[in-house]
């Protein structure tokens, strides 16, 4: 599982249960079958190995030793002043953006309050941060209509995430999956709290050496791009970074097929066979990228659970299988936890894919077991649904 992680680099975490929490699913897909609740302890239990931050790629579970490569992007937040140009270093979200813009105008002394009502009652949800108890109710007007309503948060939430940024409170814990902030120094082990802050420079090459040994082969967008790579970096920075890794020679310029701009391997990648065979998740650091995808494996690939049901055309929540080297299917998945039952709604094979169905099966039962399923129903109407569902009858 250590080597599953480290060799990703980052988990992105996200609220979507259909199937189980994509944070899972990445281990599941290099290690196999393994104890969730280990994972669990990893991130939020004792031994903590694991911490959570927002935007090392968007909300995401880093290793422990990536903190200190971190603390410069948390000084940065620091030391933000919320009326001025923002600085590239500062990666929070937007609504977090905005709402420090409002709030430092019009509720000065309000993140400190928020922060003391931490340190007196943390571990804390966000709602139950707010000094006042006052909320926002959803018939009131948006403060910061440019959020868009998902994203707009009540002020404590604004403030605890903004604290969450700067790293004096870290995630200790979740509730339902909600999460619980407290003092950092309270959550994380000390000694990873006492590392010292790397030099930015040096921080944001090791960043993007984690990046690129994860992913062997990329663009600079897929190593550091905004959206697409594992740590965000501003676009001149990036560039510059890119070029000391390979005037190191870490970094080997190189041309891939149908891609027009410049690639770069990682020194100790090799080329070999790859004999896999996973279903991955919409959130797997291997096909976030959905470019990247499309170019290395010929796969346009979508998420569609925020699509509208009508406008779907392979499922809901939809994991691509990969057997081999290529991406050969993509399967609709859902747990149905009151059955104790892995459902198989979609499933619709790429042009020209080799046989899967035996490799699928075998996928969907570990699967299956994994996740502590009793039954298997492939609901299917597709023609590939047939065999599938007779080799797991089989």
């Amino acid at each position: 599982m250590r080597k599953a992680v480290g060799r990703a680099g980052v988990l992105q975490v996200d609220s979507v249960n259909v199937l189980c929490r994509s944070h899972y699913l990445p281990v599941f897909a290099r290690a196999g079958d393994y104890a969730r609740t280990t994972l669990d302890r990893m991130s939020w239990g004792e031994p903590r190995e694991l911490f959570e931050y927002f935007w090392g790629h968007k909300a995401a579970l880093l290793p422990l030793s990536d903190y200190p490569l971190l603390k410069y992007r948390m000084r940065a937040a620091e030391r933000q002043v919320w009326d001025a140009k923002l600085d590239p270093d500062v990666t929070a979200p937007w609504s977090v953006v905005v709402g420090m813009q409002r709030l430092t105008a019009e509720r000065p002394g309000f993140v400190d309050e928020v922060l003391a009502r931490v340190t007196d009652q943390g571990p804390i949800s966000a709602g139950e941060a707010s000094p006042d108890g006052v909320r926002r109710k959803r018939s009131e007007p948006d403060p910061d209509p440019s959020t868009g309503r998902m994203w707009n948060w009540q002020d404590a939430k604004i403030a605890i995430e903004y604290l969450f940024c700067t790293g004096r409170v870290a995630i200790a814990g979740r509730r339902n999956f909600e999460r619980l902030y407290d003092l950092t120094e309270r959550v994380l082990p000390a000694d990873v709290l006492a590392s010292p802050a790397l030099d930015p420079a040096d921080a944001r090459r090791e960043l993007v050496r984690i990046a690129a040994r994860g992913l062997g082969i990329a663009t600079t967008r897929d190593l550091c791009g905004a959206g697409t790579g594992h740590y965000p970096l501003p676009t001149a920075t990036a560039r510059e970074v890119i070029g000391e890794l390979v005037d190191s020679g870490e970094l080997i310029p190189v041309q891939v097929e149908g891609i027009t701009q410049q690639s770069y391997r990682w020194h100790e990648s090799t080329d070999r066979p790859v004999d896999a065979r996973a279903l991955l998740s919409p959130f797997d650091p291997l096909i976030w990228n959905r470019d990247r995808t499309h170019h290395l494996f010929d796969f346009f690939y979508r998420i569609s659970i925020y699509t509208p049901a009508p406008q779907r055309i392979h499922g809901y929540y939809v994991l691509p299988f990969l057997l081999g080297d290529r991406l050969v299917a993509r399967v609709d998945l859902k747990s149905d936890r009151p059955t104790s039952t892995l459902v198989v709604p979609t499933l619709t094979p790429e042009p020209n894919a080799p046989d899967f169905t035996e490799a699928l099966a075998d996928e969907v039962r570990l699967l299956a077991h994994w996740l502590d399923l009793q039954h298997i129903q492939v609901t299917a109407n597709s023609p590939a649904a047939v065999p599938l569902t007779q080799a797991l009858s089989s």
